[in-house]
This record gives C-alpha cells, sequence and structure tokens, in this order.
C-alpha cells in the first residue's frame, strides 16, 4: 500500500531520492531493474551487465529489442532508452553547393541583367556560362557578326573559320552578317550546324553578295522567313526572282542601289504570305505599288515606305486599294505625298494603329483633320518634320481618344505663342491626351515652344518620355519643374 502523500493523495509507489527510478516487478520473474537518468554509481545499476569486450559506437549498434526492456534488461552503457529506433542519430550533413555557383541561384539573378553584361558573367567561370547559355537569357537578341570576326588566323597565316558551339548553345534564332561575301555565307551555312534549320531570320548590311550567293543562302537555309537587305549593291533584281520562296513573312529592302519596280514585281508574285515590307529605294515609282493584288491584301498588315521619292499621291491610291487590311503604314520621306494622299488613307485604311507621316513637307494641318476625323484607332502619329503643322492641327488631333504616342520633333511652326496669351496648343493637347495618356511626346527642335507653354505638359501625369533638345524654353528651372510634378518621367535635355 502507498502512504498518503501531504494533501492526502496517495503517494507514488516509488519516489527516488538519488536520480533512481524504481520499476515494479514483471510478472516473468525477473525481478525489478533501475535505469539511471544521470551518471550515477555502479552499485545503482545492479542489473547493468559487464560490457562486452568491444562495443561498437553508439550510431553504430544495433536498436535493442523492445521486449528485452520490457522484460527488465537494460540497454548497454551510453545507449539511450530504446536506441536508434526512438532517438535516430542524424547522418553526415547534405554538402550544397557554394551561392556563388547554386544554379538555381543563378538562374534567377541573371535575369536582372543587360545582354552585354550577360556576355561579361559568361566569362567569369564555367559554371556561370554553363547557366548563362541557356536559350531564355537570350531571347528576341540577334547577334551582329562581322567578316572580320568570323575567321581566327593560324601561325602560319592562313585562316579557320570561328567555332559558333556558343551560339547554337544559346539558341539564337537570328543572325546579322556585315560587310561579308558568297564565300563568306556559305562558310557560316557550313559551319553553323543549326543554320539550315533552326535560323528563322537573316539580315545582310554592308555585303557583297551577289544574285548566286542569295540564291544559296535561301536554297540552304530552309527555316528563314525574315530576311533583311541593306546596303547590299551587288545583287539584282533578277536575284530576287531567282531567290525569294513563299515561306518569307517579313522582308526589309534599303539602300541597295539595284531595287526599282521590278524587284515590288518579284516581290508580289513570290510571296504570297507576306505580312510585312519595308521598302527604302529612292527608283520605286507608283507603278510599283500597282503590282500589288489581293494575295497581299490578307496577308500584309504593315507596309513601311521610307525615303521613296518618286511615290505620288497616285501610289497612295495604288496601296489602299490593295492593302485595306494595314494595320500600320508608313510614308516616311515621301515628299511628293501631299494632304489629298493622306485623306485618302485615312478613308480607306480605318485599321490604322500606327502612321508615320514624318520628313513630309507638304503635310498641312489639314490633313491632320482627315487623321483625328477617320481614324480611330490609331494610336502612334510620327510628324517629326513636319514644317508645316501649327498649334491648329494639334487641336484636331485633341479629339483622338485612342492617341497614345505622338512625336513632333522639329516642327518649327508647333505651338507658338498668341499675343497677349499663354501656350494653348500645348494645354489644349494635354488636357485631351490625359486619357489615355500618351508614353512618349517627344518635342525635340520646336522653337516656339515657350518655358509657360512647356510647363502645361506637367497634366500628362504617365508621360514617359519628353525630349527637349534645342528648345529655347527649356531652362533649368523648367527642367527642376518637371522633376518635380513629372517625377515618372524621363526628360531628356
Amino acid at each position: 500500500m502507498s502512504s498518503p502523500g501531504v494533501d492526502g493523495d496517495p503517494k507514488p509507489p516509488c519516489l527516488p531520492r538519488n536520480g533512481l527510478v524504481k520499476l515494479p516487478g514483471q510478472p516473468n520473474g525477473l525481478g525489478a531493474a533501475s535505469i539511471t537518468k544521470g551518471t550515477p554509481a555502479a552499485k545503482n545499476r545492479p542489473c547493468q551487465p559487464p560490457p562486452p569486450p568491444t562495443l561498437p559506437p553508439p550510431s553504430l549498434a544495433a536498436p535493442l529489442p523492445r521486449a528485452a526492456l520490457a522484460g527488465g534488461l537494460c540497454p548497454p552503457a551510453g545507449l539511450p532508452l530504446g536506441g536508434p529506433a526512438s532517438a535516430p542519430v542524424p547522418g553526415p550533413p547534405v554538402e550544397r553547393p557554394p551561392l556563388a555557383t547554386d544554379e538555381k541561384i543563378l538562374n534567377g539573378l541573371f535575369w536582372y541583367f543587360s545582354a552585354c553584361e550577360k556576355c561579361v558573367l559568361a566569362q567569369v567561370c564555367k559554371a556561370w556560362r554553363r547557366v548563362l547559355y541557356q536559350p531564355k537569357f537570350w531571347a528576341g537578341l540577334t547577334p551582329v557578326l562581322h567578316a572580320k570576326e568570323l575567321y581566327n588566323v593560324l601561325p602560319g597565316g592562313e585562316k579557320e573559320f570561328v567555332n559558333l558551339q556558343g551560339f547554337a548553345a544559346r539558341g539564337f534564332e537570328g543572325f546579322c552578317l556585315v560587310g561579308v561575301s558568297d564565300l563568306d555565307i556559305c562558310e557560316f551555312i557550313d559551319n553553323y550546324a543549326l543554320s539550315k534549320k533552326g535560323v528563322k531570320a537573316m539580315s545582310l548590311k554592308r555585303s557583297t553578295i551577289t544574285d548566286a550567293g542569295l540564291e544559296v543562302m535561301l536554297e540552304q537555309m530552309q527555316g528563314v522567313v525574315r530576311l533583311e537587305l541593306s546596303g547590299c549593291n551587288d545583287f539584282t533584281e533578277a536575284g530576287l526572282w531567282s531567290s525569294l520562296s513563299a515561306r518569307i513573312t517579313s522582308l526589309s529592302v534599303s539602300d541597295c542601289i539595284n531595287v526599282a519596280d521590278d524587284a515590288i514585281a518579284a516581290i508580289s508574285q513570290l510571296l504570297p504570305n507576306l505580312a510585312e515590307l519595308s521598302l527604302q529605294a529612292y527608283h520605286v515609282t507608283d507603278t510599283a505599288l500597282a503590282y500589288f493584288t489581293a494575295r497581299q491584301g490578307h496577308s500584309t498588315h504593315t507596309l513601311r515606305l521610307l525615303s521613296c521619292w518618286e511615290i505620288t499621291n497616285h501610289g497612295v491610291v495604288n496601296v489602299v486599294h490593295s492593302l485595306p487590311n494595314l494595320t500600320a503604314l508608313s510614308l516616311s520621306g515621301c515628299s511628293k505625298v501631299t494632304d489629298d494622299g493622306v485623306e485618302l488613307v485615312a478613308e480607306n485604311l480605318r485599321k490604322l494603329r500606327s502612321l508615320d507621316l514624318s520628313w513630309c513637307p507638304r503635310i498641312t494641318d489639314m490633313a491632320l483633320e482627315y487623321v483625328a476625323c477617320d481614324l480611330h484607332r490609331l494610336e502612334e502619329l510620327v510628324l517629326d518634320r513636319c514644317v508645316r503643322i501649327t498649334d491648329t492641327g494639334l487641336s484636331y488631333l485633341s479629339t483622338m481618344s485612342s492617341l497614345r504616342s505622338l512625336y513632333l520633333r522639329w516642327c518649327c511652326q508647333v505651338w507658338p505663342s498668341p499675343p497677349a496669351s499663354e501656350d494653348w496648343g500645348v494645354g489644349d493637347l494635354g488636357k485631351a491626351l490625359a486619357q489615355p495618356p500618351p508614353r512618349l511626346s517627344p518635342a525635340a527642335g520646336c522653337p516656339l515652344l515657350t518655358t509657360t507653354g512647356l510647363s502645361g505638359l506637367v497634366q500628362l501625369q504617365e508621360l514617359e518620355e519628353l525630349e527637349l533638345t534645342n528648345c529655347p524654353g527649356a531652362t533649368p528651372e523648367l527642367f527642376k519643374y518637371f522633376s518635380q510634378h513629372l517625377p515618372g518621367c524621363l526628360v531628356i535635355e
């Protein structure tokens, strides 16, 4: 029987005083046993068997059967109660790579660097290069290779084509070759394994490629769907007839002296899936634009006619009738186009979202009235160097709720200061474009803009960039005023 406690509660049958716990007798007749909590003397452990001559470390000892403990047996000295089954001993720690070479961390870190910085970082070590040489870090970029960079000079003076495995690992879909010849292009095709199927865009600039080289390139590189030829004066219109493939959807030809009307005929007949055409040719006339048919009318959405000096309003008539689905049109540098040509565009190309009329000296405020009345989807309008545009034309544009980007560089008559009045052109346009706000409103080279007129641009709170080069009204005080009231806008002085 147990003796009563202080408060009358039964006292436990065994209350140790020396750190011992007394276990009740077991029915198997092995008698009582005591297990120490600390490190008592040996006399307090009568049931402790003598240790074996060689006892393995506790971490390697086999777990003691629970039946032995239930029968009153004690574990070997130094082994915790229950053995490793109840208190497992952790193994050696798993080694992690240093943070500087941890690929998981590097994959997230390298997104914060520019393309030029990635090129430098890839030279730090092999681990960084292995992470950086993944296509995801180079998407949308085009490497530019000059002719002299395509070869290594050997000790004997011979040339060896460079190793392009690094470009293949990064998965570039396009290349720009500068100053190359037919032989260089053939070497590129032979030494770059992905050239025949993996390259989708090719750009040749200031190169001496001939009709034969152009034909070989487009025949061998079956994956090319975007082609750019700039400053290549050795191929002719016959080369376009013999090499252009129906798979090409984007074509840009600029500053190629042999390109004239017959080249446009080849483009219109051989490229039924053409979506984008950019053409800069001084000898192209209105006749060339008549070659476009309904085949391109369904697929072509972008047409850029850059510095085509011979194109007049008659050529514009051919464009609007043949390509009614255009969403982007540039007549930049087409100096013979007048307000009547812009009226044709506004009445027939209602899907336009971008219109470039820069460097068209015959465009006046009347053209802007046509634009504002009919082009309700227009988001971008470029009027650089339209010297006859005034604030009256801008008042027409103030009714366009969809206009988000407006370019007015070197419009010398924009926003004059009326007598006894402030620059109402800026204020009126700013209020109109505040919802939705324009993303870019360059006003460089507008000499009649005053400080008071420019300060009205603070109404465009969502303005992201403002160019004020060569504007007499752009004073240091004005720049300080913009920094306070347009903190999110980049002001170019």
